[in-house]
């Protein structure tokens, strides 16, 4: 057994020699693999052939370099003398000869496979019987009687190596680890200086761009002032830890100004950025400087658009304000794209897609070629809406809020207001509208376009309440519970109350918006209230119908109407002249009205440019001691102009009547006051007019009123100075004169709803019992 482990251990060991040759023949000459298979029989031979030759010269074990064509050292150099890292007769020892008398086994014929195969099956037989009856390790001495017993390279018990471990010369690398308990450690502290009350000591520095000059002066963008605004040496104030991190500023802004120059059409400049020592000795520090050459600016040599045709033939090209020899400036080549994006969906192309752009630039002439592929897609119209999801209504209230009919030019535009329409009724979490191709040819070259509206409803509840303050009126606190959707579609139920020093009610509403056409509103509404005021005191119910056309927060319209119908019962006080004391009498009402208005202002709550009208008139009757018909009309215009971009100058007029009626045959309720917070500041609710003999005003069939404010922002606060100015009068035609007028300050906090309000007043030529401040808290500007 031990033979034949020492024969198989040697044949393996020709092998490993006879690959040398190989390695030697292939590196000399290149073979096929035939050829090459037959170089390793006669290399492995002529390496047994050889073998004494080379035993006689002493260097057995050297190869014959002379087949690699390797220089030979020059005759005449002393080479230095390097120690063999194994002597020569510990290598003879260690690897045997190859010839036939060491190794029985070389002159044997080649067995072949299936002899080979079957010789390994007997001997893994007798291996398991005789490891499992008799399992005796073997040992260094049945390998090799020239090893010594102690050589540690054999110490593993492994006989049968293809690569022998390497001899072992220190004792310690074969003796055991000791234990980890025996090791001792000692955690590590790191001892830091006490640094309480000390400064941190920093780099101060200076920026300094130079030869940016002469290419600001070629474009509308300012180079140094976006360098400015964007530059970490700017952001870091001049202030640093130490030299390193500017030199990582500067760093980032030289690339920084590469970025900038060439968005504007500078693409081969040359920059360089140094740190050197600052020259003021009275500031000392470091200077950053970048210099700046820019070189050429590159222009546009062509423009091309690659696009199938479109209807009409030059819709691109007139999107594209792109030109030949203009700059190349990276934002007018973005916006022109964005411009060419949009257009083809608002003309009836919704698949466009505007691909990558492509800029061939030419170094030697400074320009670049533009080519941009667009695929315009399939020409469509409108076809069927679809929704899924969680919806709040069907497709057919959806058609309803659309802006255009099924067959029309697809428009993007309109799609867009459909989307801000159903997000505007306040039933969705989310809401997306999005165009789906159907392949259905319409025959004039146009596809049938299917809208998908995907709805996600969001909570149908909402809770809201309000608190105010105006002189006159007290402290008026406000609040709603609201179902938007109860009866679908949008059919909400609003409950309503207020309660407050002079006022408390509660109230229902049903209101059905988008009735039967977009933005029209049906509101039915029961309420009863009482109001306590110095004018009259009134307990009142009040049934109305309306529909109406209104602004909302979310959805101002430039134009808008209401007309309606109204019922009142009310009981009220009023000053009798023949008994000197106030009396409650009972007044039925019933009266129709209409109101049209136009608005160009850019907020309903916080207006800063454009103008509004608004003209009411109601045809009213009233059953007392009679049957009074009249006519009650009011209008009322505001304009707002931008003086600057943080100071507004507003203005308002109003003027009211009414006409066919005395006015003592007038509920107090229904007459006409002036004077307030909505009116004229500096005088409280109502106080302005005719004052009855016991010094509470009685009301009068017209007034006029005017006011102009200059309001400043800054931030999320503002300042408003205004004057207001007014009179109500017992006459059916304001009088314009015994004007009032009331001067004053307010404040504004701007929130994402809109301004609260804080205005003070007094009264100018104040007259007896009038207060000489008043102070009116709301939620949106005067007017």
């Amino acid at each position: 057994m031990n033979d034949m482990c020492a024969g198989s251990h040697g044949a393996r060991r020709v092998r490993a020699r006879a690959g040398v040759g190989l390695l030697a023949l292939a590196l000399a000459q290149a073979v096929t693999p035939a050829a090459a298979q037959e170089g390793a029989v006669k290399a492995a031979g002529a390496q047994s052939d050889d073998a004494e030759d080379r035993q006689a010269s002493g260097n057995r074990d050297d190869l014959e370099i002379g087949a690699l064509d390797l220089p030979a050292p020059p005759q005449d150099v002393p080479l230095p003398e390097v120690e063999p890292i194994i002597t020569e007769r510990e290598f003879n020892r260690i690897v045997p000869g190859l010839e036939a008398d060491d190794d029985a086994e070389l002159d044997k014929p080649l067995e072949s496979i299936e002899a080979f195969e079957a010789r390994l099956a007997r001997e893994a037989e007798v291996g398991d019987t005789d490891g499992a009856a008799n399992p005796q390790p073997q040992t260094a001495s049945a390998v090799d009687d020239d090893v010594p017993l102690d050589d540690p390279a054999l110490a593993d018990g492994d006989v049968s190596e293809e690569i022998e471990d390497a001899p072992v010369r220190d004792a310690e690398l074969t003796a055991p680890l000791p234990s980890l308990d025996s090791f001792e450690v000692t955690p590590v502290e790191f001892a830091q200086e006490e640094t309480q009350g000390e400064k941190t000591p920093e780099v101060r520095y200076k920026v300094a761009l130079e030869g940016i000059e002469e290419a600001d002066k070629e474009t509308e963008a300012s180079l140094a002032g976006t360098f400015k605004e964007l530059s970490a040496l700017e952001d870091g104030d001049g202030k640093a830890a130490n030299a390193a991190m500017v030199s990582a500023r500067l760093t980032e802004d030289t690339s920084l100004i590469e970025t900038i120059l060439a968005s504007e059409g500078w693409y081969s400049p040359n920059i360089r950025g140094r740190l050197v020592p600052s020259r003021d000795e009275d500031e000392p520090g470091l200077t950053a400087r970048i210099q700046v050459t820019p070189g050429q600016r590159y222009t546009f040599s062509d423009i091309t658009v690659e696009a199938d045709p479109t209807i009409p033939e030059t819709l691109i090209a007139d999107n594209m304000p792109l030109k030949v020899g203009e700059p190349i400036v990276a934002g007018r080549v973005q916006g022109a794209e964005a411009r060419v994006a949009l257009a083809l969906p608002e003309n009836g192309y919704p698949f466009a897609k505007v691909g990558q752009r492509d800029i061939l630039l030419d170094r030697d002439t400074g320009e670049g070629a533009y080519t941009l592929p667009v695929d315009v897609g399939p020409r469509g119209r409108f076809g069927p809406i679809v929704t899924s999801g969680e919806t709040a209504f069907d497709a057919e209230h959806v058609a309803v809020l659309a802006r255009f009919k099924e067959g029309e030019l697809y428009d993007s535009r309109k799609v867009d207001d459909l989307r801000k329409a159903m997000v505007g009724t306040g039933l969705f979490s989310t809401v997306a509208v999005e165009p789906q191709q159907t392949g259905e040819d319409l025959g004039d070259g146009t596809q049938s376009v299917r809208l998908d509206v995907k709805q996600d409803a969001g909570p149908p509840r909402t809770i809201a309440g309000s608190l105010g303050f105006a002189a006159g009126e007290g402290i008026t606190a406000q609040g709603s519970w609201t179902h938007r959707n109860m009866w679908p579609p949008e059919g909400a139920l609003i409950a309503h109350a207020i309660a407050g020093t002079q006022q408390q009610g509660l109230g229902a509403t049903f209101r059905r918006s988008n009735a039967g056409k977009r933005d029209r509103t049906l509101e039915i509404t029961a309420e009863a209230f009482h109001n306590d005021y110095d004018a009259y005191s009134a307990y009142t119910g009040r049934l109305a119908a309306r529909i109406s056309r209104d602004s909302t927060p979310i959805w101002q319209k430039r134009y808008t109407y209401a007309f309606g119908i109204e019922l009142l019962g009310t009981a009220e006080t009023s000053y009798n002249l023949q008994s000197g004391e106030r009396e409650r009498n009972t007044y039925y009402i019933a009266g129709v009205n209409g109101q049209v208005g136009i608005d160009t202002s850019d907020s309903l709550l916080d207006p800063t440019k454009g103008f509004r009208v608004t003209t009411l008139i109601q045809p009213e009757a009233t059953l007392n001691n009679g049957f009074d018909p009249y006519v009650r009309a009011r209008i009322d215009a505001s304009a707002y102009f931008p003086a600057t971009d943080s100071l507004v100058v507003a203005g308002r007029l109003r003027f009211g009547t009414i006409q066919g009626v005395d006015l003592v045959d007038i509920a107090p309720s229904r007459r006409l006051y002036a004077g307030g917070g909505g009116s004229v500041r500096g005088f409280s609710y109502q106080g302005l007019g005719e004052q009855a003999p016991d010094g509470d005003p009685i009301g009068g069939r017209s007034l006029n009123e005017a006011s102009i404010e200059a309001r400043y922002r800054f931030g999320n606060y503002g300042v408003v100075a205004f004057v207001d100015a007014g009179q109500a009068y017992r006459e059916t035609m304001p009088q314009f004169n015994d004007i009032r007028y009331g001067v004053g300050i307010g404040g504004r906090f701007y929130t994402n709803f809109g301004p609260m309000r804080l205005d003070i007043a007094t009264p100018v030529n104040r007259r007896p019992g009038e207060s000489r401040i008043n102070l009116y808290l709301s939620i949106g500007q005067a007017f």
